[in-house]
């Protein structure tokens, strides 16, 4: 959940709007911490199905309704295109922070092209993490360790800096009255938080967190056990608050550090260390926030990748080839093949929607990708709750919420 938005934007999104990105992270916290005996119902739902992915899910409350899955399916490759992009931009930044200096790179044809280099890369590491085998319900445990891992490195990583700017590079106090000097940071710090906006942000992380196609990969398709649950229902909150302790310190840091204006807000957790010459932590820094955004990267791929090839083409070529499934042909080849290429195309479009950004901040994409996932949110929780819900008025209630969202954000 805590991607490059949380890595870097976080303290971004607090030098204008102070505490508000908490929301983003009480959300979650209401839902896993809160609402166990609904996640352990979806589990046990989608485990008795053999569901592979949120559009499964949805449609299977539908009478299996294949016109369901496609619609779930296509809103979420469009919601899911400027999460991604996020992670580009947040990369080709980071990148272009630590290789300010070397204004030679960025002229080398291709190589200098940051974010398409970190494209490919990602493309082709969740080509080979995420498409071995054509079965999406069995489980991905060397891809659950690895995301494991950079859940830590990350952690760690955010830790260090804030620890260092907080204890190191000032003293709270001195941070305290060095604030109160900065036209900017006093803004920040006496900025009133709107409470229609927390409440808005809450609801649409508390969907997220069930919804986006990853986050429903991960809590349901690769839950192995009931006790998983149980353990995530303290760890998971537990762990939001610890990467969220120095968000505040980091962004009053670095605007009483830097000119306004002169270094990117998203940027701080970088530049901070930069700044005061600790190349090691640096790094460090560097790395947390790759693995952040490769992490988000794989699984989102592999999940889109997996409702492309089940929800939108399979349906499309079995109809034609009946004979195919009487004959019980194997798909296996197929199936991987379209992921493969489902995984590029993703990718491909994130990279176009990251060239027509321009200088959007990281909260702001990635709350254009909620908004987007929370159009599901009715579909979903009314075929748990409400009997009389039909396919047609999932279908319309989806695709009027996504007219919308594509009208106004």
């Amino acid at each position: 959940y805590c991607t490059s938005w949380t890595f870097f934007g976080s303290v971004g999104f607090a030098t204008r709007t102070s505490f508000d990105f908490l929301a983003i992270y009480v959300g979650p916290i209401l839902m896993i911490g809160l609402c166990t005996p609904l996640l352990r119902r979806v589990i046990q739902l989608a485990k008795s199905q053999n569901i592979t992915s949120i559009a499964d899910f949805i449609a299977a409350r539908y009478g299996k309704s294949q016109a369901v899955a496609a619609t779930v399916a296509l809103i979420a490759i469009v919601g899911s295109v400027p999460y991604i992009a996020l992670q580009l931009k947040a990369m080709a930044s980071s990148l272009g922070t630590i290789l300010s200096e070397d204004k030679l790179f960025s002229q080398i044809p291709i190589i200098g092209d940051i974010a398409l280099v970190v494209m490919l890369a990602m493309a082709v590491f969740a080509v080979l993490f995420g498409t071995r085998q054509a079965d999406a319900t069995e489980h991905q445990h060397g891809l659950m360790l690895a995301i494991a891992t950079e859940s830590i490195v990350k952690l760690v990583a955010f830790l260090a800096v804030g620890i260092f700017v907080t204890f190191w590079m000032f003293s709270p106090q001195e941070l305290y009255e060095r604030a109160m000097k900065t036209p900017e940071a006093v803004r920040a710090i006496e900025y009133t938080p709107s409470i229609s906006n927390f409440l808005t942000l809450t609801l649409l992380s508390f969907c997220a967190i069930m919804l986006l196609p990853r986050q429903f990969h991960v809590s349901v398709v690769e839950n192995s056990t009931d006790a998983e649950v149980g353990r995530a229902r303290w760890l998971f909150p537990l762990y939001l608050v610890a990467i969220n302790l120095f968000v505040i310190p980091i962004a009053i840091a670095g605007l009483v550090t830097f000119p306004f204006g002169a270094v990117e807000p998203d940027m701080f957790v970088l530049a901070l260390p930069m700044e005061s010459n600790s190349p090691s932590l640096s790094v460090l820094v560097f790395v947390g926030g790759l693995s952040a955004a490769t992490a988000m990267v794989i699984v989102e791929c592999v999940a889109l990748s997996i409702m492309v090839s089940n929800d939108i083409v399979l349906p499309l070529v079995l109809p034609r080839n009946t004979g195919n499934r009487m004959s019980g042909k194997d798909f296996t080849d197929f199936l991987l093949r379209v992921r493969r290429f489902a995984i590029f195309g993703i990718m491909v479009m994130a990279y176009c929607y990251y060239r027509a950004l321009g200088n959007t901040q990281l909260a702001a994409i990635g709350l254009l990708s909620f908004a987007a996932v929370a159009q599901l949110a009715p579909a979903f929780f009314g075929g748990l709750f409400w009997r009389k819900a039909t396919a047609r008025g999932a279908m319309g209630g989806m695709m009027v919420g996504f007219a919308v969202w594509a009208y106004t954000l």
